[in-house]
């Protein structure tokens, strides 16, 4: 009996086991057919782009002079150019989720760059992120944007990149993806579910409001940056038509947080003159405040080229975004600045600011105008997230470098002489002083911030 009932379970046992694989087996194998039909998928549907566009485009000088502009506008010399390294030969890996991806040689030689692209090669990669392989590209090139350009702008680009750069022998470097997400074919598939159909802009607005829309929507890419990401990558909306999302606050870049650029009060461009607008575009500085970190390049190697006529329509467009978030409107308060000239009690961040802050920021707060920035009534002093500001703190910073600025001003950085609750405590202050209001800065969202800092540099990347 003892043995029957012990043969009878070791079957149920085995039954369940058998039962247990083919279903696993089963399932292996419908995952295998899917990706596989999913695969010949992408290699079957036509793709996008202009099929007509394979004969060579008269060029002239004037056409090339604007492609030369556009190319400043859509900040291509950023990524596709390393330090050192001739323009647009190739840049810098730019991290993402998945790893590494390196922008190729942009340059026209026709072995190790672009120069055996045809018009229509050229146009399908960089209004539909579609290479000649047939590849998707990576969204890190942010051809989603660019697919708003004219065909007269998308013809001038490649007038300048065919005929008015130097061609330079760059071989591609790999990507540091790792295998399978350096699979392209499902990159087809993203681009199929997320990106957005755009419809061609048959000639340049001329309505300010329009023309800004066209600028920061399109070459300009904002919304790459300004604008959150969903859990799959794309951007959570394209443009304004879409929603308040649209240049609301991205993510955190190089450990620096990315403000809304819409009607926000304290924390957006609510209360911001278009002249400020302009002056920040085209300098770096303005009255009120400075760029810094990622933004410092961008007006380095794009905005301060534009004309004040673009700019200002940029601005136009920017100031009329509806704000994501309502607040109200703020207004400068006298009780620091009497705190801090009286010599009244001060707590230990009043204290860490009149020792290391009160030089360059002022007791009142407002700094130097153009010159060092003001901390009351900033916006990024008014973020919901502090990174940036923790960021600066530790690492310094210095104004943008344009040729409209004769002098640099710098800030020096304080990660070795100041403690996480030190700098915690001198941001408390600041986020809370002169009409300021935003939340406490805690000692552990520094040090999350000094240990990412460590974590890049170990990697090799800049502050």
């Amino acid at each position: 009996m003892k043995h029957s009932r012990y043969a009878s379970q070791h079957h149920k046992k085995h039954s369940t086991a058998w039962r247990l694989c083919r279903w696993t087996s089963g399932i292996v194998a419908c995952v295998v057919v899917v990706a596989v039909l999913a695969w010949l998928a992408t290699l079957v549907i036509p793709k996008s782009g202009n099929a007509l566009a394979k004969d060579p485009l008269p060029v002239n000088e004037q056409q090339i002079k604007r492609g030369e502009y556009l190319a400043r506008v859509g900040d291509c010399v950023a990524c596709h150019t390393a330090p050192g390294k001739p323009a647009f030969s190739g840049g810098l890996p730019i991290a993402s989720p998945i790893g590494g991806m390196i922008p190729p040689n942009i340059t026209p030689d026709k072995s190790t760059g672009i120069g055996h692209y045809s018009y229509g090669d050229f146009e399908r990669a960089v209004r539909y992120g579609i290479a000649p392989s047939g590849d998707t590209l990576y969204p890190a090139m942010p051809w989603i944007s660019y697919s708003r350009l004219t065909q007269d702008d998308m013809a001038a680009l490649y007038a300048y990149f065919m005929h008015g750069v130097t061609p330079v022998v760059a071989p591609r470097q790999q990507n540091t993806i790792p295998w399978p997400l350096s699979l392209r074919w499902p990159m087809t598939w993203w681009r199929w579910l997320f990106a957005p159909e755009t419809a061609l802009t048959a000639a340049l607005p001329k309505d300010p409001v329009a023309l800004g829309t066209y600028y920061v929507t399109g070459l300009g890419h904002c919304g790459a940056c300004h604008t959150p990401r969903a859990i799959t990558l794309q951007e959570a909306v394209f443009d304004n038509s879409k929603g308040s999302q649209y240049l609301s606050g991205g993510q955190v870049i190089d450990g620096y947080s990315v403000p809304s650029l819409r009607g926000e009060r304290r924390s957006g461009l609510g209360l911001t003159r278009a002249e400020e607008i302009v002056a920040l575009l085209k300098t770096g500085r303005s009255d009120k405040t400075a760029t810094f970190g990622p933004m410092s390049d961008v007006v380095t190697h794009s905005t301060q080229y534009m004309s004040d006529s673009d700019l200002y329509a940029i601005a136009a467009y920017l100031r009329s975004l509806q704000p994501n978030i309502i607040q109200d409107k703020p207004y400068y308060d006298l009780t620091t600045l009497n705190r801090l000239t009286r010599g009244d009690e001060l707590t230990p961040g009043g204290k860490l600011y009149l020792s290391h802050c009160e030089g360059c920021h002022l007791a009142n707060g407002l700094g130097y105008k153009n010159k060092l920035p003001a901390l009351a009534l900033n916006t990024m002093v008014n973020n919901p997230d502090p990174a940036s500001l923790i960021k600066i703190v530790l690492t310094g910073a210095t104004n943008a470098e344009t040729k409209h600025s004769d002098t640099l001003y710098s800030m020096p950085a304080y990660a070795g002489s100041l403690s996480d609750e030190n700098i915690a405590d001198v941001l408390s202050f600041i986020r809370s002083s002169w009409g300021n209001q935003a939340a406490e800065v805690s000692a552990s969202a520094v040090s999350e911030v000094r240990k990412d800092r460590a974590t890049r540099n170990n990697n090799g990347a800049r502050d």
